[in-house]
């Protein structure tokens, strides 16, 4: 028996491209799933929102079991990065109007905060997967930064019409590299012989800066569970 979560998921997203994750769609899915109102609130508390973002962590989901299964050691790390984020929208390629309406949804202020959180937990997965061992302020940065990156990658991915999105794995490339010259720059100040003293002070501190040893729930840094 299908779970009544991703059967609800599924059954969405053949009203999503017409409705958008709004409460038409979350009753449509739940009358299609076999679902009563009343269970499909029990599942999604708050309706199309929540499986809104049910439908994203799955494609996380998918990407994790992706990875996991692929063997990036022939790759540099920059690469490595570059092709989990070309993993995570190739897998939701199907179903990349849904993502456009997710986009549009996290885009109103009143979702903006889930909207976040869940392109922070993206990036996480990301780095989590690619065997990230950072336990100071890097943790915090590499996600921060792959933030960024993986949401102009998704903005650009929505609207190019190139054969097999060649200008979106290029437009991630560009940005990759941009990331990677800032932490060369970042390299040549701390090892510059007149540039390290003025480092010390920042280094230091940002060596006091501890990744969360514990996620809570939330998936956010910071919150922790007992």
């Amino acid at each position: 028996m299908q779970d009544p979560k991703a059967a609800m998921i599924e059954a969405a997203l053949m009203h999503v491209p017409f409705d958008g994750w709004s409460e038409a769609s979350f009753r449509a899915a739940a009358a299609d799933a076999g679902l009563s109102l009343p269970e499909a609130r029990a599942l999604f508390p708050r309706g199309a929102v929540d499986m809104a973002l049910a439908f994203h962590a799955r494609g996380d989901a998918a990407m994790v079991a992706a990875l996991a299964s692929s063997d990036l050691t022939a790759l540099r790390y920059s690469d490595r990065v570059a092709h989990a984020i070309r993993t995570r929208l190739e897998l939701v390629e199907p179903d990349k109007e849904a993502v456009r309406r997710g986009v549009t949804l996290f885009a109103l202020p009143i979702h903006a905060a889930d909207g976040a959180k869940a392109l922070w937990q993206t990036a996480d997965a990301i780095w989590t997967a690619l065997g990230d061992t950072s336990e100071d302020l890097n943790w915090y940065t590499k996600r921060a930064t792959l933030s960024g990156v993986y949401s102009a990658t998704v903005l650009y991915w929505l609207g190019d019409q190139s054969m097999d999105h060649a200008a979106t794995w290029s437009f991630l490339e560009r940005r990759i590299d941009d990331v990677m010259r800032f932490e060369r720059a970042k390299r040549a100040m701390r090892e510059n012989r007149l540039l390290k003293p003025l480092m010390a002070g920042p280094e230091w501190l940002a060596s006091r800066v501890k990744a969360p040893s514990a996620m809570s729930t939330e998936g956010l840094p910071g919150r922790w569970r007992r």
